[in-house]
C-alpha cells in the first residue's frame, strides 16, 4: 500500500511511503534478498519516497486443490490403476491444509499515519493506492482535517468510495505489461 501526501500551498510532491509487510529472513532466503535489493532500488529512486515494514505471517489455510483432487478421485467414472489412485489419495490427504503468508499491521500504519500527519498539517491531500474499506474511519478522520484523499485501484472499493474526495478506478488491462 502506499501514501502519496501532497501540499497544495507549495504545489510540490511530499512524499511517498510505501507499506509492505517484510518477508522473513529465514526459509525464504530468494525472497528475503529479492525484497531488500528492490526496497533499497526505491529507495534509491528519489529521498521522499520511504518504505515503512510491516509484518509477514503463516497461517494454515485449506488447499483446494487438495480438496478438488480428492472429490474428482471419489467421482472417477472409470477406475485408474490401483497404486495411483492410492498416490493421489494420499497426495490429497497429507496436502489439505498448507500455510500462506499474510500481511499484518501495514493497514494500520497506514492509517495511523494518515490521520497523524493530517492532523499535523503535512499535507493537503493524499493519494491512497487501496481499495479497502477498512480504510474509510481513517480517511473519514482525515477529511475533518480539511484534508483531500483521493483512492486509487483496479478493485471495485464502494464503502472506500463513499468517502474519499474521489476513487478513481484503473483498468487492469492497463497493467498487462507489468505482469
Amino acid at each position: 500500500m502506499t501514501i502519496t501526501p501532497i501540499s497544495y500551498s507549495l504545489f510540490s510532491w511530499v512524499g511517498t511511503r510505501y507499506y509492505i509487510g517484510r518477508v522473513p529472513q529465514t526459509g525464504a532466503n530468494n525472497l528475503y534478498a529479492a525484497q531488500r535489493r528492490f526496497l533499497a532500488s526505491l529507495g534509491a529512486t528519489d529521498p521522499k519516497i520511504s518504505t515503512h515494514l510491516g509484518r509477514l505471517e503463516q497461517r494454515p489455510v485449506d488447499n483446494p486443490l487438495a480438496k478438488e483432487l480428492a472429490a474428482y478421485l471419489a467421482n472417477l467414472p472409470t477406475r485408474i490403476d490401483q497404486q495411483v489412485y492410492h498416490d493421489l489419495g494420499r497426495l490429497a490427504r497429507t496436502h489439505h491444509k498448507t500455510t500462506a503468508m499474510v500481511e499484518k499491521a501495514v493497514d494500520v500504519m497506514v492509517a495511523v499515519d494518515m490521520v497523524v500527519m493530517a492532523e499535523r498539517d503535512e499535507f493537503d491531500a493524499a493519494y491512497l493506492l487501496s481499495a479497502d474499506g477498512d480504510f474509510t474511519p481513517a480517511v473519514e478522520a482525515v477529511r475533518l482535517n480539511n484534508k483531500k484523499v483521493y483512492a486509487v485501484s483496479v478493485a471495485v472499493g464502494a464503502q472506500l468510495a463513499s468517502v474519499v474526495n474521489s476513487y478513481i478506478r484503473l483498468k487492469p488491462d492497463w497493467f498487462d505489461d507489468c505482469r
